[in-house]
Formats: structure tokens, C-alpha cells, sequence
């Protein structure tokens, strides 16, 4: 890797990913829609522009060698349109702005999102099938993305796709921050019977295994074509991971509890009224989110283990640590 361009570099992961790079000694560039004064901190170069517009992308991707995807529409409500311009019409435009310009790797971040099918998972790997039913349009379009990406793979430009589970540490602006906020509001239940194991993934991981699949594309290896779980190697029981945070930082537990069945029905109902009242705040609850926050969904990491040498740099438990320091500093004056 020379000259590596990140889509969505501004913003979670695809920062991280440019801090390893920048520390690595890369010229790297990132394509996002505005300047971000982080991402120029770092000494990389800001390309202004969306990836939903074609020829910019093939301008912006022109002279470089590598480009990480991690731009995408996330969370789980919004219309279909604007989760498919970005997340699949995009994915579409990266590929042919890579092609256009004989980039030889390109590493898709993609989500575990795209096999979770409302049953428990259990140390599942990547033989397992794509979702039939994903309950959400981000589900459904980053299983088209990944797809079009995979298949994309060729002798002149290999590709792969990581699968980064709950991502979370410092400089999150999404899931922490609102678990913490309802937490302070007390507005948080417990969905079923609070023992399901999930994976999480610290962020500098899921950076770092962005690295390690680029740079076993680059030496033709393994990883050509394939996806990738990524985590922290050994589930939590999510609740109690939730409270241990909560704890550290004076936010009363989370006690009470709603059945799965309760949660599954509210979340049903409200998707049906927030559709027809066309409401864009997402609901407190949906479908999705109720089979989420009940089930266990982990996955072996043993392919990126194997393929990748991929190991977490950051144990849970220190990450944590840097987690709690993070939102002190964030409270300050």
C-alpha cells in the first residue's frame, strides 16, 4: 500500500482505519462529505464529495492504489431509497471507480448484519448463508453491497469484506452515547432474559484487521474474495457488559425487564405506525431491534484468525478502560 483512499474516513471506523495508516506511514486520502479537521490532524487529505455521484469517485480514486469502503447509511430506520443510494448505488460506484483505475485491493467494511436471521447464533462462521428476512433496510442493502464486492473479485483487483460486530471505544458518536443517554433517562429495559452472548469489537481491532485483509490482498493471499467475522474473540453476556460500563460511570443500572415477545410486538406496531404517519425519528423499539438486544449472535473468528493472523491488539477489558477515560474527558469544560 502507497497511496490508499478511505470512502467515509470521517467517520467511526474509517477514521481508525486512516490513524493506522497515517501511523504506518501511508499517504492516504478519504473521501467524505465534508473536511474533517481529524482526518487532516492525521495528515491525510480530504476529497470532498458522495459516493453517490460516479465521476467523482472515479476522479477521487484516481492515483491510488487501495481504497478501504467503510462509507455507509447505518442504523436501523429511514426510508429504502436513501439506505440504497448509499449503501448499494454507492458500493456500485466504489467498484467502478476501482476498476476504472486498476486499483489492485479494495476491503469493504461490511456487518454481521447480513446473516443474522432472528435466531441465535452461536459461534457461527462464514459457511453461514445470507438472511432471507433481514428486518431492516440496512440489513438488506449491506447484504446486497457485500455481495456486489465479493463478486467483484478478480486477478486484476482483489477484494474482501470485513464483518465487525457492535463496534465500540473512544470516538464512537453512536451506540455508546445512546445507551448511555437512555440509561440516564432510565429508559432502558432488559429484552428477554438478559443471559444472551453477543460479540463486540473495540475499534482499534476492527482497524487493524482492515489492515491485515488489505495486506493479504495486496500479497495475493487467502482473503481474495472472502468475508470475515471480526470481534474480540469471546462474547459477553450483553446486559451484564452494559451495566459493568453503566457502573463506572454512576449510570443506574439497567433492572427491568420486557419479554422478548412484548418487545417483538411493540417494535411491530410501531413500525407500522411510524410508516404510515411517515415519521422519520426511529421508533423506540423495532422488530430488529428487539431480536438484537434478546438473542445471542456471536461468530467464530477462526478464518481471520487463520487468514488474516488477525488477533485482537486490545483485550475487552483495557478497552473498556480507554472507553471509561474517553467520556471522562468528553465531560470536561
Amino acid at each position: 500500500m502507497k497511496r490508499v483512499l478511505v470512502t467515509g474516513g470521517g467517520g467511526f471506523v474509517g477514521l481508525a482505519i486512516v490513524k493506522k495508516l497515517t501511523e504506518l506511514g501511508v499517504e492516504t486520502s478519504v473521501v467524505g462529505r465534508h473536511h474533517y479537521p481529524s482526518v487532516e490532524r492525521l495528515g491525510a487529505h480530504c476529497l470532498v464529495g458522495d459516493i453517490r455521484n460516479r465521476e467523482f469517485m472515479i476522479q477521487a480514486v484516481a492515483g491510488h492504489d487501495t481504497v478501504f469502503h467503510a462509507a455507509a447509511k447505518a442504523g436501523i430506520w429511514g426510508r429504502r431509497a436513501s439506505y440504497f443510494s448509499v449503501n448499494v448505488a454507492g458500493t456500485e460506484n466504489v467498484i467502478a471507480a476501482c476498476e476504472k483505475n486498476r486499483v489492485r485491493t479494495l476491503v469493504q467494511t461490511s456487518t454481521p448484519s447480513v446473516v443474522f436471521d432472528g435466531r441465535d447464533l452461536l459461534g457461527a462462521d462464514e459457511s453461514l448463508p445470507y438472511s432471507n428476512d433481514p428486518l431492516c433496510h440496512y440489513a438488506v442493502t449491506k447484504i446486497q453491497a457485500e455481495k456486489k464486492i465479493l463478486a467483484a473479485n478478480s486477478e486484476k483487483m482483489k477484494t474482501a469484506a470485513i464483518r465487525p460486530h457492535l463496534v465500540w471505544g473512544p470516538g464512537d458518536t453512536q451506540i455508546i452515547p445512546r445507551l448511555l443517554q437512555r440509561g440516564r433517562q432510565r429508559s432502558l429495559k432488559i429484552v428477554g432474559t438478559g443471559k444472551n452472548l453477543v460479540d463486540i469489537a473495540y475499534i482499534d481491532n476492527v482497524a487493524h484487521a482492515h489492515i491485515l485483509a488489505a495486506q493479504n490482498l495486496e500479497a495475493n493471499g487467502g482473503a481474495a474474495g472472502e468475508a470475515f467475522f471480526v470481534s474480540q474473540g469471546k462474547p459477553v453476556v450483553l446486559w451484564e457488559w452494559i451495566n459493568d460500563l453503566f457502573s463506572r460511570l454512576e449510570v443506574p443500572a439497567v433492572k427491568k425487564k420486557v419479554s422478548f415477545r412484548a418487545a417483538y410486538r411493540v417494535g411491530w406496531f410501531l413500525e407500522k405506525l411510524y410508516d404510515a404517519l411517515l415519521l422519520k425519528k426511529e421508533p423506540g423499539m423495532t422488530r430488529f431491534l428487539a431480536e438484537q438486544l434478546a438473542m445471542s449472535h456471536w461468530f467464530s473468528i477462526e478464518k481471520a484468525q487463520t487468514v488474516l493472523s488477525y488477533s485482537p491488539l486490545i483485550s475487552t477489558e483495557n478497552g473498556l478502560d480507554k472507553l471509561v477515560d474517553w467520556l471522562a474527558e468528553q465531560s470536561l469544560p
